[in-house]
């Protein structure tokens, strides 16, 4: 099996402590060789600064990264501000999506639609930004039905986005179906599955009814069966997705995009099993 190129997605810590943990874990993933690092924003731009200063400290060690960027309440000014900054702080490359909507808040702003958000992007800087947008292989949860969800996907890439990034999710046929299903509709960006690793059984089963992604029933009895047995949740957890990744590899995925949840463990193990490169990593 051909080692696929790999990519690692990063939250903003919230205390001195947090980002003093990241940084480490970043080092360690560091040795997987990624081809760039991703940083989430906060509903309605919450975590903007915590957003910047963990991309600017990831350019910095040397690494190509890539901001999330939300358009939910925000105005074209706002956003050209943005852009500015990133543009100033060297960043070439966005996650583009419309966001999560501030509890309490209607939609709000001057963009409806993340591909509103790419072709304002595209207007105002031409080509300097490699832009990846969103996909869902189990149907985005607000989704009028599947059929519409591919337009939305159609309209981001025909706006201007030069890659997709998916939802985590298990079953492997839901990717390549989507694969099909928007090749049909014309789309040629490449759609790069999103991976999520699994180190707690509480935790992703609140992520996945917060998000829509589907926890296949035969999963979701295993890890509820090892209760507080968190050696066992994490070795059927990394038997689960290590299975997944070979099968999206060996499929024809064009690389796969780590959900890290700011660890570095669960992450390289996966790495490993996948013959990835990973060595230890250079002391700074």
């Amino acid at each position: 099996m051909t080692a696929p190129s790999i990519s690692f997605e990063f939250f903003p810590p919230k205390t001195p402590e947090g980002a003093e943990k990241l940084r480490t874990v970043r080092q360690k993933l560091y040795a997987c060789k990624p081809e760039f690092c991703s940083v989430t924003y906060g509903a309605g731009g919450s975590t903007q600064k915590g957003t910047f200063d963990t991309v600017q400290e990831i350019l910095q060690e040397g690494m190509e990264a890539a901001s999330h960027f939300s358009c939910v309440g925000a105005t074209q000014a706002s956003v050209r501000e943005q852009l500015e900054t990133l543009r100033q702080m060297g960043v070439k490359r966005l996650v583009a999506l419309r966001g999560d909507l501030p509890s309490g808040h209607g939609l709000g702003g001057e963009f409806m639609h993340a591909s509103d958000l790419v072709s304002f992007i595209r207007v105002e800087t031409g080509d300097y930004f490699h832009i990846e947008v969103a996909a869902y292989p189990e149907v985005h949860p607000q989704a009028r039905s599947p059929e519409a969800d591919l337009r939305a996907l159609k309209a981001k890439v025909d706006a201007g986005a030069n890659g997709v990034i998916t939802q985590y999710f298990f079953n492997a046929d839901a990717y390549f179906r989507l694969v099909d299903d928007a090749a049909t509709l014309g789309v040629s960006a490449p759609i790069v599955p999103g991976i999520m690793p699994i180190t707690s059984s509480s935790q992703l089963i609140r992520f996945s009814d917060a998000c829509g992604a589907e926890i296949p029933r035969w999963i979701r009895l295993r890890l509820q069966s090892y209760g507080d047995d968190v050696d066992s949740i994490k070795a059927f957890g990394h038997e689960v997705v290590a299975d997944l990744c070979e099968r999206l590899v060996e499929g024809g995925a064009p690389a796969l995009h780590f959900y890290t949840m700011n660890q570095a463990a669960p992450t390289l193990a996966l790495c490993e099993r996948l013959g990835l490169n990973v060595a230890e990593p250079a002391v700074a």
